[in-house]
C-alpha cells in the first residue's frame, strides 16, 4: 500500500502530468462538440426552444456521442480517458486512480471545459452559451436522481467496457461509452440536459453566466457514479486476484 506522500509524488511525474494534458484536451474537445452543437441548433431554429425542439435534442444527442467517442478513444491510453469528475470520482472509489491524481484531473477537466466554453463565446460572440438547467415542474432532488442514474448507466459502461478481464478496450470500448451518453441525452434533455459531466456544466455555467441548481449536476452524478464502481467490483464483475483489483490503465501514473 502506497503512502499519501508517495501517491502525492507519483501524481507530479512527467507521466502523470502527460494525462493531465490529454485530460483538459480531450474534455475540451468533448464539451467544444456538444456545447456547439446546441448552440448550432438553437441559432438554425431560433423560435424553437432546445428542450422542446425534437431535431436539435437529436443533433445534441448525436453530437455528443460522437464526440465523447472520439475523445475518450485519443486519450485512453494516456489518462484513462475520463473526460468527466463523475468518471474519476468513481474509479477512486474503486481504488484505481489515486486521491492526489483524481484531484488533478479534476483541475483539468474543469479548465477543458471552461476553455471550451469560453472560446465558442468568443467565436460566436452573439450567441449565449447555453447552461445546464430543470424545468420549473421538476425538483432539484428529482432532477438529481435522474442525473445519478444515467451517470451509473454511464460509469457502469466505463467499468466494464474498459475491464481488461473481459478482453482489450480497443475501439469498441469508447463506442460504447458514447452510446450510452447519447441515448441518455435523448432520454432526458427536455428534464435536465442530460449532463452527466460536472465539468461539463461547471463551463457552462461560468461562461453561460448562471450556476442556479449546478448542485444537481454534481450531487446526482458523483453519487451513481461511486454506487456504479462499487456495485461492478463488487457485485457483478468481483475481482478473482489482487492483479485484478488493481487494474487500469491509469496504474503507471499514481493507484
Amino acid at each position: 500500500m502506497a503512502s499519501l506522500r508517495d501517491r502525492f509524488e507519483h501524481a507530479i511525474t512527467p507521466a502523470a502530468f502527460r494525462s493531465y494534458l490529454a485530460e483538459f484536451l480531450s474534455t475540451f474537445f468533448f464539451v467544444f462538440a456538444a456545447t456547439g452543437s446546441t448552440m448550432s441548433s438553437r441559432k438554425m431554429i431560433p423560435e424553437a426552444p432546445m428542450v422542446v425542439d425534437p431535431c436539435g435534442l437529436l443533433a445534441t444527442a448525436i453530437a455528443t456521442a460522437f464526440a465523447l467517442s472520439a475523445a475518450v478513444y485519443v486519450a485512453v491510453n494516456v489518462s484513462g480517458g475520463h473526460l468527466n469528475p463523475a468518471v474519476t470520482f468513481g474509479m477512486a472509489v474503486g481504488g484505481h486512480i489515486s486521491i492526489p491524481l483524481a484531484m488533478f484531473y479534476w483541475i483539468s477537466q474543469m479548465l477543458g471545459s471552461v476553455f471550451a466554453c469560453l472560446l465558442l463565446k468568443l467565436m460566436t460572440v452573439t450567441e449565449n452559451v447555453p447552461v445546464h438547467g430543470i424545468p420549473d415542474e421538476m425538483t432539484g432532488f428529482g432532477a438529481a436522481i435522474l442525473e445519478g442514474t444515467m451517470t451509473f448507466a454511464l460509469v457502469y459502461t466505463f467499468y466494464a467496457t474498459g475491464d481488461p478481464r473481459r478482453g482489450a478496450f480497443g475501439t469498441i470500448g469508447p463506442l460504447m461509452i458514447g452510446f450510452i451518453a447519447g441515448a441518455n441525452v435523448l432520454a432526458s434533455g427536455p428534464f435536465t440536459g442530460g449532463s452527466m459531466n460536472p465539468a461539463y456544466s461547471f463551463g457552462s455555467g461560468m461562461v453561460g453566466g448562471s450556476f442556479k441548481n449546478q448542485a444537481v449536476y454534481w450531487v446526482g452524478p458523483l453519487i451513481g457514479a461511486a454506487v456504479a464502481g462499487v456495485v461492478y467490483d463488487n457485485v457483478v464483475f468481483p475481482a478473482q486476484t489482487p492483479e485484478d483489483a488493481i487494474r487500469g490503465v491509469t496504474d503507471g501514473i499514481g493507484v
